[in-house]
C-alpha cells in the first residue's frame, strides 16, 4: 500500500468546514481601538482581550519606544543565559509588589507558563486535579505530566473534593489542584476559597490560571486571590499581560521558593529567547497605569453591567458569566456564525465560539467588554443584537 503522509491535512480541514468549525480570520488594518478598520470595514471591537483599553495607552507605547532607544530591539539569548536584562528583573519586582507576594517570574506567553510550569510540579506517583473547563494551555501542561490525572465536574466542590479524597488514599506524593480562575468561554469564576480551603485540609498545591482576571478581578485589578482576599492560600497565581494589561507575556506569582524553582526547572522559560525590551518596559508601564489609574477597571466594570443587563432584557442566554466575558448562548455552530456575520455587517466585530472550544450544543458568540467603549459604542452593538436576535429568531 502507497502511504500519503499529507493527505489527512485536507480532509480533516474540509470536515472542519463542512461541520462550520473551522476559525475564519478578519485582520486589523491598524490598532486595537474600541472603533477600528477590520478587512477594510469600520466595526466596534467587541471580541478582544485588551479589557481595559491599555494596549495603546499613551504611557505603554512611550515606554516600548525609549526601551528601543536604550536596550535595542532585542536580547540575543534566553534568559538563563544572556538574556536577562535590567528591566526583566524590575518587571518581576514590580509584578512580586502588585500582587503582594514574595516573588515573580515573566514568562513569554501565558501558554509558555502553564505549559512549561504545571509538568514540573507533579511527576510519577503524583496527582493532579483539573477542572473539566480549564482552557486549552492548562490541559496541555497536564498531559506532558506523568503524574495521575483526574478531571473534577465544572467547579463542583462536592466532586473535587471526592477525588481528593479518592488520592488521599491511594497515596498520592503529591497533589495539584489547577484551575482557570475567570473561565474564558462562560465569564463565571472559580470558587477560589472553598478550592483553598479543601486543599489546605488534604495537603494539595493550588494553581490559579488568572489570564481573563488579571487587571480585571480584585482591587485595581490584582486578580483572583485579591479578589477573594486569599492571595496567601494561593500557591502558585498565573497571569498574563496579553489581556487586560494590553501587551504580551505571562507570569507567576508565589513564593521566593517557587520562583527559584520555576526558573531552574521549567523549560519554556529556560529555553525560550527572552522577551523583547520594548515589550518588558510596556509591560512595567501597564502596571504603573494599573496603579496610578484606577478609573481604566471601574469603567470596564460599569460597561460589564449595563450590557449583560440590557441583552438579558432581550431574552438571550448569558450563561453563568460574572465578567467582562459575556457569552450569548446560540446553540448551533452555524448559528453562530451567521449571527457573527450579520453583527459584522451591522458594524459590531464579534466571533463565534465554536465546537471543540465549547460543547456541540453551545456556540456562542463571546462579548468582550472594553473599558475604552462609549455608551454609544455600546448601544449601537446592542441595537445590533436587538434587529438580528428577531431576524434570525434568536430570542
Amino acid at each position: 500500500m502507497k502511504r500519503d503522509p499529507v493527505g489527512f491535512l485536507k480532509t480533516e480541514y474540509e470536515e472542519l468546514v463542512a461541520k462550520a468549525f473551522d476559525w475564519k480570520i478578519r485582520v486589523v488594518q491598524g490598532p486595537s481601538t474600541p472603533r477600528l478598520t477590520v478587512d477594510g470595514k469600520k466595526v466596534i471591537m467587541f471580541c478582544s482581550n485588551n479589557y481595559l483599553n491599555l494596549s495603546n495607552h499613551p504611557k505603554l507605547v512611550e515606554a516600548a519606544k525609549k526601551a528601543l532607544d536604550t536596550h535595542g530591539a532585542g536580547s540575543g539569548s534566553v534568559r538563563a543565559i544572556a538574556g536577562t536584562m535590567d528591566l526583566h528583573i524590575e518587571l518581576e519586582k514590580r509584578i512580586a509588589r502588585f500582587k503582594k507576594r514574595e516573588a515573580a517570574l515573566y514568562y513569554q506567553t501565558g501558554f509558555a507558563a502553564n505549559a512549561g510550569l504545571i509538568p514540573q510540579l507533579v511527576g510519577e506517583g503524583d496527582a493532579i486535579l483539573t477542572d473539566e473547563l480549564n482552557h486549552g494551555s492548562i490541559i496541555d501542561g497536564v498531559r506532558l505530566t506523568k503524574a495521575k490525572r483526574y478531571i473534577y465536574p465544572h467547579n463542583d466542590m462536592a466532586g473535587l473534593e471526592n477525588t481528593l479524597k479518592q488520592v488521599d488514599k491511594e497515596g498520592a506524593r503529591r497533589i495539584l489542584i489547577v484551575t482557570d480562575a475567570v473561565f474564558s468561554m462562560d465569564g463565571d469564576i472559580a470558587k477560589a476559597k472553598e478550592i483553598c480551603k479543601l486543599a489546605e485540609e488534604y495537603g494539595a498545591m493550588t494553581y490559579f490560571d488568572d489570564a481573563h482576571g488579571e487587571g480585571v478581578l480584585g482591587e485595581g485589578g490584582r486578580g483572583i486571590g485579591s479578589h477573594f482576599g486569599i492571595e496567601d492560600k494561593i500557591h502558585v497565581e498565573m497571569g498574563t499581560f496579553s489581556k487586560a494589561l494590553g501587551v504580551v507575556g505571562g507570569l507567576i506569582a508565589g513564593s521566593k521558593d517557587l520562583i527559584n524553582f520555576a526558573y531552574n526547572k521549567s523549560r519554556t522559560w529556560l529555553l525560550s529567547g527572552s522577551a523583547p525590551p520594548a515589550t518588558v518596559a510596556s509591560c512595567i508601564a501597564a502596571i504603573d497605569v494599573l496603579e496610578t489609574e484606577p478609573h481604566h477597571v471601574q469603567k470596564l466594570w460599569e460597561n460589564t453591567r449595563y450590557v449583560r443587563k440590557e441583552l438579558q432584557s432581550m431574552g438571550y442566554d448569558t450563561g453563568n458569566s460574572e465578567t467582562p466575558i459575556i457569552p450569548v448562548i446560540l446553540g448551533r455552530s452555524d448559528l453562530a456564525k451567521q449571527f457573527s456575520d450579520m453583527l459584522f455587517e451591522e458594524g459590531v466585530f464579534a466571533l463565534p465560539i465554536v465546537f471543540p472550544m465549547v460543547a456541540r450544543d453551545k456556540a456562542r458568540i463571546r462579548n468582550i467588554m472594553n473599558a475604552g467603549h462609549t455608551k454609544d459604542d455600546l448601544n449601537e452593538v446592542l441595537a445590533a443584537y436587538e434587529k438580528i436576535g428577531k431576524k434570525l429568531k434568536a430570542v
